[in-house]
């Protein structure tokens, strides 16, 4: 089957209903059409739950479900599962949310197409996924043979520990990324440049760059291909961005870095080369890239006495350690990036606009103790330049 085909069939089918409102939730997605699509199913899954959820919980008693909120579920229920098998063993796989999954096979049990349906005893009203996805890739990419053992790979950049490539992909006719490890480095370095895909294969984020597989022999690994780091963008496009797009760009940066505090994590290494832009027609897309200095709690091998790397970093940790790496240093990175986002500068001495000003005063302020206290202060300040 041409999934391309069947993703327009899809989409042809809910034409006259297709809602923009959770396209953001499904940016993982490359497939502009699909992601529409997704979001129009979330859409219509949480607007008939809302509507179930008058009449929850049942407690001891069963409850009456009118009929058009009850046909619409049954449309919405059969299209999502229709949808998930027809996208199957595809670069657009996807699931459920597991939540999501156990509720639609309840719901699935007692709906009738006419007539209403009998929601059953003892059911509790249903939490509506406003900023969560109720689709989700499925996971790693799953890859026919070696994908990379014969074709060109063209290096468009090396760090510390890696080199990196892009190709393309003959299969699935793509382009994607590798990034391979040095072959000078020891054991240790080796176990923290696998450590760096595992983290990231455990995000499940939009604002997350996506890795598929681990090589252990050559100690490499594939990851999605993005357009532009923010640095390159910035250079490239700063004379014409707007105020409003500079802040579409700061707010999924403070998103991506919610998510990996959310994990317990530290990204400790947060500047323009990594942070990547994905160019859709309608919108872009950003993502945090290269967590080879996360910090991992109880971690053996997270690096604690690594030196400084990049201009972001606080230069207090000279003196503090990156042992002691804390919220209050990401809160300086991640200051310093936003401004960088608002100006394209990155010396700022002769910023004279006085929000800026104060902003930098506050997020990047020597006395630690000064800086702003979490990341939804940061964010509030932010929104207000």
């Amino acid at each position: 089957m041409d999934v391309t085909n069947f993703i327009e069939n899809i989409y042809r089918e809910l034409h006259e209903e297709i809602t923009p409102e959770y396209t953001e939730l499904y940016a993982y997605t490359t497939n502009n059409k699909l992601r529409e699509i997704l979001s129009t199913l979330h859409a219509g899954l949480v607007n008939n739950f809302k509507i179930m959820n008058e009449r929850l919980p049942t407690n001891e008693y069963e409850q009456h479900f009118w009929a058009d909120p009850s046909r619409d579920l049954i449309k919405y229920i059969e299209m999502s599962k229709r949808l998930q098998r027809g996208l199957k063993n595809t670069p657009f796989a996807l699931e459920v949310d597991e939540y999501y999954e156990k509720v639609i096979a309840i719901c699935s049990q007692f709906l009738r197409k006419s007539g209403g349906s009998p929601i059953p005893k003892n059911m509790e009203k249903i939490t509506l996924y406003y900023t969560l996805p109720i689709f989700k890739p499925t996971g790693v990419l799953e890859i026919q043979s070696d994908p990379i053992s014969h074709v060109a790979l063209k290096p468009i950049g090396e760090g510390s520990y890696a080199r990196v490539y892009i190709y393309t992909d003959e299969f699935y006719g793509q382009k994607f990324v590798l990034k391979r490890a040095k072959t000078d480095l020891n054991d240790k370095e080796l176990l923290r440049f696998k450590q760096e895909f595992e983290k990231m294969s455990e995000m499940c984020s939009p604002y997350v760059l996506r890795v598929y597989r681990y090589n252990d022999e050559k100690h490499e690994y594939i990851m999605e291909y993005m357009d532009y780091s923010l640095c390159d963008y910035i250079t490239k496009f700063n004379s014409t961005l707007t105020t409003s797009a500079r802040k579409h760009i700061g707010l999924q940066v403070l998103k991506a870095i919610k998510y990996i505090h959310s994990k317990g994590l530290f990204h400790r290494d947060i500047s323009p080369k990594n942070i990547l832009i994905k160019e859709f027609e309608d919108t872009l897309v950003v993502k945090i890239a290269d967590f080879g200095l996360v910090k991992v709690p109880n971690s053996d091998i997270t690096s604690l006495q690594t030196d400084m790397k990049g201009s972001f970093n606080d230069p207090g940790l000279v003196i503090d350690g990156f042992a002691n790496y804390d919220l209050s240093h990401e809160i300086y990175s991640l200051t310093k990036l936003l401004c960088y986002i608002m100006t394209g500068k990155i010396n700022f001495e002769n910023i004279k606009n006085e929000k800026i000003k104060k902003f930098i005063s506050i997020g990047m302020n020597p006395d630690k103790t000064k800086r702003y206290k979490c990341l939804s202060d940061l964010k509030d300040a932010f929104l207000n330049l």
